[in-house]
């Protein structure tokens, strides 16, 4: 089964849960987000086919200023797409090294800030032991081709179950890499990771990968000084994050977070706000998780969350920051796995805004987002295929 299938399918109970009729107002913590609601629909944007044929995509991403992209294969390879064409030959192949199947696999690529100085780039992976491993890797003297003998080992993360890895990895504006952690499995969090300071499950982790050996930890680290805590940790109270973002032009933080049997949930915070505890798993979204009260001070709650009636697994997306669509800028974009919908809204002044579903036609499990060196967006199905955001009218026009 694929990653994806199973991330939504694994959450211990049927996806098709009963969802919740009503929100309520939650008085603690931060304020409570979006109402659980149908969002209106809106015309004005299309989908345009860039390149099909690939095996299981989950990831998109693109070097600073460079044209191409480089798309995630989950068995192990990652793959260039160079003026609109898949390139044959893989960018890397480390396909004998990767533990694929379920949830694992390569899970994706993130370029340094100055790749195009230095060569190189780190990938998010689970290994034959179902063990994550985030290693650096440094382009060969060919630019579509990766010297897969570079491989450095940076981290790595004991998985004690096969699903709710994270895997997403990426540069936040201050250059530093963040990782995106998973509670390390089973369903309902049974090692209460998410609220536990000594691991690194369910957690966004943040390192200096240009200082240390193998990585430093940077200044303003919640726990940089604190004994019996991973000084690593830039969040906690993750359940398991399916795609990060930064807006390149606000640098608010964006989080989707995969729920388990009733809500899925987007979380919103600055990207210099450190030491955030999203909640899991004393909360699922902004309800108490198999309780009926629950201690809610001190939690980040969620800025948008959406019930299973209306899908079963978050896929986070990309702030629009592209040229191409003007009056889209600072939209975020987002999908869910099953029901395969195309939504954005826009955060303004600590409040979602304008939540819309977009008259587009149904992508078959949407496993990512992408974003390329112009900040034009791109959708990934399961099925091989990627798309780019368009306006209406407007396909066809070129990259």
């Amino acid at each position: 089964m694929s990653a994806p299938a199973t991330r939504a399918r694994s959450r211990g109970a049927s996806a098709l849960a009963v969802p919740f009729a009503a929100f309520f107002a939650l008085s603690a913590g931060s304020a409570p987000g979006h109402a659980a609601q149908y969002p209106p629909s809106a015309t004005g944007l299309a989908l345009e086919a860039v390149v099909s044929g690939l095996e299981s995509p989950v990831h998109l991403a693109s070097p600073p200023g460079d044209p191409r992209l480089f798309v995630v294969e989950q068995r192990g390879r990652i793959r260039v797409v160079q003026n609109g064409l898949l390139l044959l030959d893989p960018f890397l192949d480390i396909t004998s090294r990767v533990g694929y199947g379920g949830e694992r696999g390569l899970l994706s690529v993130a370029f340094h800030p100055r790749y195009a100085t230095n060569g190189f780039f780190f990938v998010n992976y689970t290994d034959r032991k179902g063990d994550t491993r985030v290693e650096r890797y440094h382009v060969s003297g060919e630019r579509n081709r990766a010297d897969a003998a570079s491989a450095r080992l940076v981290l790595r993360v004991d998985q004690p179950y096969a699903n709710h890895n994270g895997g997403h990895i990426l540069f936040g504006p201050d250059s530093m890499l963040y990782i995106g952690m998973g509670d390390g499995g089973s369903g309902g969090d049974p090692h209460g990771n998410g609220q536990n300071l000594e691991t690194l499950l369910a957690k966004l982790l943040r390192i200096d990968v240009d200082h240390g050996d193998p990585y430093a930890i940077p200044a303003g680290n919640p726990f940089k000084a604190e004994r019996g805590m991973r000084p690593e940790i830039w969040a906690w109270g993750l359940r398991n994050p399916w795609r990060l973002c930064f807006d390149r032009s606000s640098g608010m933080l964006y989080i989707a977070d995969v729920g388990q049997n009733e809500w899925e949930e987007i979380d919103v915070a600055p990207a210099e706000a450190p030491g955030l505890d999203y909640g899991w798993n004393v909360m699922e979204g902004m309800h108490c998780f198999k309780r009926a009260n629950c201690e809610r001070r001190g939690l980040t709650l969620p800025a948008l969350e959406y019930d299973h009636g209306q899908g079963c697994s978050v896929t986070g997306g990309v702030v629009y920051r592209g040229r191409r669509i003007p009056w889209a800028a600072g939209l975020y974009f987002f999908s869910d796995y099953c029901s395969g919908w195309i939504r954005s809204f826009r955060y303004t002044n600590g409040a979602v805004t304008e939540l819309k579903e977009w008259r587009l036609p149904k992508v078959n499990s949407v496993t990512s987002f992408g974003e390329d060196a112009e900040g034009e967006i791109y959708v990934l199905s399961q099925n091989g295929s990627i798309q780019r955001i368009a306006a209406a009218g407007a396909q066809g026009k070129g990259r």
